[in-house]
């Protein structure tokens, strides 16, 4: 299993850490080669053109774990952002914050053979494989930003509001679906990296419904179980007019 260690703390919240890639294994790079394979054999015709084009445009290949080293050049140059390690799952708050700060959290460990279909929590294919090639695209990755500064700013001011924006990044950065001029696409994370949900997302099991700000806020989730309830984009602009509209509401 790959290992992090200390760098500087980027806030009294959360010490960040270091990718060691020289500690991955031949074993943790198989299984990044069967995952990409597995997902890029699976993903034309089922995610959005923006992933896609973003995974060549990141560098992305079976070859080798992304190194985030070679990573952060990119996405600096591309959108300004880059990835930074934290153990596990942060706090909403802590999120957020470096959301505004055009960071990306990313865990640095990858899943097991044994465990190829299933985590309890997200591992580096999620976070690096599924987040990141649409961290190459201007436009996502300010609705992104601004996200998270007005999840900040709001939250600092009525924490019961995080939620609220917490509920539109589920819906949308991490389980959104799109209608493309040639046919429904996935553009959320925890949909591109995983390869039955993919499917689940897209097949006749699931409900989908139009994308409404109404609709994500009235609507509770689980994070241990596939979603039964996906929202549909009509276009990628609907992402900062519905996070204008929250705000708008906020201070009413």
């Amino acid at each position: 299993m790959q290992s992090v260690s200390a760098a500087p703390v980027a806030s009294d919240a959360l010490p960040l850490l270091t990718q060691v890639y020289a500690d991955y294994t031949a074993a943790d790079q198989h299984v990044w080669q069967l995952l990409f394979d597995r997902q890029m054999a699976l993903l034309p015709g089922r995610a959005a053109e923006a992933f896609l084009e973003g995974v060549r445009r990141v560098g992305f290949t079976r070859d080798a774990i992304p190194d985030f080293r070679e990573v952060n050049p990119r996405l600096q140059e591309l959108t300004s952002w880059e990835l930074v390690v934290v153990p596990g799952i942060v706090d909403d708050a802590v999120f957020f914050q470096l959301l505004a700060d055009r960071k990306f959290p990313a865990t640095t460990w990858l899943r097991t053979l044994e465990q190829l279909d299933y985590l309890e929590e997200p591992d580096m294919f999620h976070d690096v494989f599924g987040h990141v090639p649409l961290l190459t695209d201007a436009g996502f990755t300010d609705f992104l930003q601004k996200l998270g500064a007005a999840a900040v700013h709001h939250g600092q001011r009525w924490p019961g509001t995080l939620e609220q924006f917490t509920r539109l990044y589920w819906f949308t950065a991490e389980f959104g679906l799109i209608q493309q001029p040639d046919g429904l696409r996935i553009y959320g994370a925890g949909l591109l990296s995983s390869h039955g949900e993919v499917k689940f997302s897209l097949s006749e099991a699931p409900t989908r419904l139009p994308f409404t700000l109404d609709g994500v806020l009235d609507t509770p989730f689980e994070k241990d179980k596939f979603q039964d309830l996906y929202f549909v984009l009509t276009d990628m602009q609907q992402l900062p007019e519905s996070l204008a509209q929250l705000q708008a509401r906020l201070l009413e």
